[in-house]
């Protein structure tokens, strides 16, 4: 496959390309948290138990999670203004079906063919970025889009909860299908409409199990939460996960042209961002959760307080997301990776140490810190990755890579919530001897494992190193 031009040459400047981008990353994020602080008042409506009303949630992330790296692989075969434009209609429709939803049933419906559109958002957006954009400002554009995720974090919960609140909660959707519709003229004047040169067909079937697998992952994760690991909808899904990926690898080996190529693992390079990539999303997201848990179970704050807390750190990742962007052009990956890194471990040290005391400041402070450090890992490393893959690669592997990202984001909070009941349970101390709090001791065992997951993902990220460098 020939490379795509590297300038948005006709379609528009690189300016014009973020502007797009930037509102549409944005949208796909307060999307999947917006409507957390609703769900009562929506239970209340359609008269819907808590397990039901999980679906509203659970519809749309199942879906997101299975449409990346299926996005992300056809956009070597298949334009991004039609798969841009396809996705903001089919998010647009999901939309609107939500906020004329009737029932539960039509409401989860709608959920999910938002998921359908909001699945390609991100990993379009940096496929464009990194085929239209000149290789020097790619790392800018990524921290630019990288922000978007910060500002949405924060405002998510705000936006539901404001919104949901005042207007009730079909005007969300109502705002987010406004937000489609007046995106979709400037996606197709800004985004080119040919596809990639010289694509190859790839193994549909093998797709569908590895969608399948990932679908069934993230699902079996949520249901061990909230059901317990013995639940039937639990190991039942990851048993089936564990065999649909089987498949998907003996697919991949097997078929002329598989859905994966294995030389994409061949690559030192891509093959460790993806472990960075999984590792610090389980510890980012496990931040994101369980911080205000802390200080809403521990500190005592409302849940509207304990969304303020959270609201210093989204605003941090969206000030410092495009400088980092611009220092990955030119200092390069692993300095930055591994400085996050650090930065991440010590946060999680320093939490794991004030969970529970008398103030949130504490906790405020150091999710910040998280939050930044997390950055400095996830800008450089899909700027590293997709540089370091071949023009007939980049779709496929940044939909693996994002993938990866988001089953992180899956596991994370199943796994310290699994840890944290269990610690709560037994009422033992804290592990980490520093730790001097009467409670919270959960927590802090919880951000201890964090920094152990930390350590982890160093080690990948040491292994980042190209064959050239010294």
């Amino acid at each position: 496959m020939t490379a795509t031009p590297t300038t948005t040459g006709r379609t528009g400047s690189s300016r014009a390309l973020l502007a797009v981008l930037l509102p549409a990353m944005l949208a796909t994020v307060i999307a999947s948290d917006m409507v957390n602080l609703v769900l009562p008042a929506i239970g209340t409506q359609f008269g819907a138990s808590e397990a039901e009303l999980a679906w509203v949630v659970t519809g749309f992330l199942l879906v997101f999670s299975i449409g990346i790296p299926f996005y992300g692989r056809v956009s070597d075969r298949v334009s991004l203004r039609r798969l841009f434009v396809f996705a903001l209609l089919a998010y647009a429709a999901g939309s609107l079906i939500c906020a004329l939803a009737p029932s539960l049933l039509a409401l989860v419906l709608g959920r999910i063919v938002m998921g359908v559109g909001a699945a390609a958002i991100p990993v379009l957006s940096i496929i464009a970025i990194t085929r239209l954009m000149p290789a020097e400002r790619r790392g800018m554009g990524i921290g630019v889009v990288s922000a978007a995720t910060g500002i949405g974090t924060a405002a998510g919960p705000a936006v539901g909860g404001g919104i949901g609140q005042f207007l009730g909660w079909p005007a969300l959707f109502w705002l987010m299908f406004a937000v489609a519709l007046a995106l979709l003229p400037a996606a197709s004047r800004v985004l080119p409409g040919t596809p990639p040169a010289g694509a190859d067909r790839f193994d549909l079937p093998g797709g569908v199990l590895l969608g399948l697998g990932a679908g069934l992952i993230l699902y079996g994760i949520t249901q061990a939460q909230v059901a317990g690991p013995a639940a039937p909808s639990s190991w039942v899904s990851l048993v089936v996960a564990v065999v649909a990926i089987g498949l998907f690898g003996w697919r991949t080996v097997r078929v002329e042209r598989p859905f994966v190529p294995p030389a994409l693992f061949a690559n030192r390079v891509f093959r460790n961002a993806v472990i960075v990539a999984f590792l610090s999303m389980i510890v980012n997201l496990g931040g994101l959760v369980f911080v205000p848990l802390l200080v809403v179970d521990v500190n005592g704050l409302t849940p509207g307080e304990g969304a303020l807390v959270m609201i210093p750190a989204g605003i941090a990742v969206a000030v410092v997301s495009p400088l980092i962007g611009g220092l990955a052009d030119r200092v390069g990956t692993r300095p930055l990776v591994l400085t996050g890194l650090a930065v991440i471990g010590l946060a999680t040290l320093f939490l794991s140490t004030v969970a529970g005391g008398a103030s949130a400041i504490p906790a405020a402070a150091g999710m910040l810190t998280l939050s930044v450090g997390f950055i400095f890992v996830l800008t450089p490393l899909i700027s590293a990755a997709a540089g370091a893959l071949p023009p007939d690669q980049v779709g496929v592997g940044l939909g693996i890579l994002q993938g990866a990202q988001f089953l992180g984001a899956g596991t994370g909070p199943a796994l310290f919530g699994v840890l944290v009941t269990a610690r709560q349970q037994s009422g033992a101390d804290a592990v980490n001897a520093l730790h001097a709090a009467q409670e919270g001791a959960a927590f802090s065992d919880a951000f201890l494992l964090m920094a152990v997951v930390v350590v982890l993902a160093a080690i990948a990220a040491f292994r980042m190193r190209r064959p050239t460098e010294i």
